[in-house]
């Protein structure tokens, strides 16, 4: 049985960390933390046009915290909406899409492979179903799970599922809320929880017409039987819904931060012209308990990231974005949670 949200005692305490902001501001950061570095790839610079889309690698040694530029991601053009993720050791950097001068999007089908040591990158197999702005997990330190997104034209409700190990794509049961873009999620064991994000219906003139959601679905994984997930709808979060949170499943439950409530292009402008703003919330959700918990706000609002980086001990962070006034930035948000109940 669901267990409807409940606050846990008094707001969750989080603490902000010091730590250097990268050399260069960039929103929508790709990220994925292998040992004690964080990498980052792609983003959108300050000028936050087509032209600032970048394509260059940086990284952070979280015990010195020192950054420093690795390269550059071999593709003609920057991408914005990809995902990284280290699966295995491994670390994979995954879709997006391209902005061309005349404002055309373009879904990316790559799903690269990062070798941290020498900085190059190797072509580890293309998308069935070219999406960005999905969910994308790593799931037992082998599978690749990525969770609806956008497709060229509209949203897809794909589930799909990439094996490392044998290297096939698998197609899993679909999601089966309203396909989104821009929402987030994590696993925590064989639990993943998708929330919020952007449904696109068709309007009367053939366009599409943005609108948040504030959906909430639980799925269950089966390494048995991979393809196969179980899912059911979970009472929504707490707060309202939020855009390009960063989100990620650690230490048995599942942490969401930061986003926005309104749902903008990538320049931070809403699809209804107004600006979006970024929100300070910071929720998580515990499958064995199936509840829900507020914790107390970031220690600066942000918006527009690509992951959530544990980086040990109940701190987290969330890397460049944009502040208030879609600002982007080069910081870190660092905020710590203690132990779930």
């Amino acid at each position: 049985m669901i267990k409807p949200f409940f606050l846990i005692g008094a707001l969750v305490c989080c603490t902000a960390l010091a730590q250097a902001d990268a050399p260069v501001a960039r929103a929508n950061w790709a990220v994925a933390r292998a040992g004690d570095r964080v990498y980052t790839f792609f983003g959108l610079g300050p000028g936050k046009t087509h032209a600032d889309i970048e394509r260059d690698v940086h990284a952070l040694d979280l015990r010195s915290g020192q950054w420093r530029k690795v390269g550059d991601i071999p593709v003609a053009q920057g991408r914005l909406a990809s995902a990284a993720l280290t699966v295995g050791g491994k670390v994979y950097l995954i879709g997006g899409y391209t902005v061309s001068p005349s404002g055309e999007e373009v879904s990316t089908p790559e799903v690269m492979r990062f070798l941290p040591d020498s900085g190059r990158f190797e072509t580890e197999t293309t998308m069935p179903v070219p999406v960005d702005d999905s969910v994308t997990m790593p799931w037992r330190e082998r599978w690749i799970v990525l969770v609806s997104g956008w497709h060229d034209q509209a949203n897809v409700a794909d589930v799909q599922l990439y094996d490392t190990q044998t290297k096939q794509w698998l197609a899993a049961t679909p999601y089966p809320g309203a396909p989104v873009f821009g929402h987030a999620g994590g696993l925590a064991g064989d639990t993943m929880v998708i929330c919020d994000g952007v449904t696109a219906a068709k309007g009367a003139d053939g366009k599409n017409a943005f609108a948040i959601t504030n959906a909430c679905w639980q799925g269950t994984l089966d390494p048995r039987q991979p393809a196969r997930i179980g899912w059911r709808q979970l009472p929504a979060h707490p707060g309202t819904p939020l855009y390009r949170a960063g989100a990620v499943g650690d230490g048995g439950r599942i942490v969401f931060a930061g986003g926005s409530g309104r749902p903008y292009n990538y320049n931070g402008i809403g699809y209804d012209k107004l600006p979006a703003e970024p929100s300070d919330a910071v929720f998580s959700f515990n499958p064995q308990t199936q509840t829900w918990q507020r914790h107390a706000p970031l220690p600066q609002a942000g918006m527009d990231f690509r992951g959530l980086v544990p980086l040990g001990d109940g701190a987290y962070g969330l890397f460049g974005g944009m502040r208030a006034h879609q600002q982007v930035s080069g910081g870190v948000i660092r905020f710590t949670l203690p132990s779930p109940p």
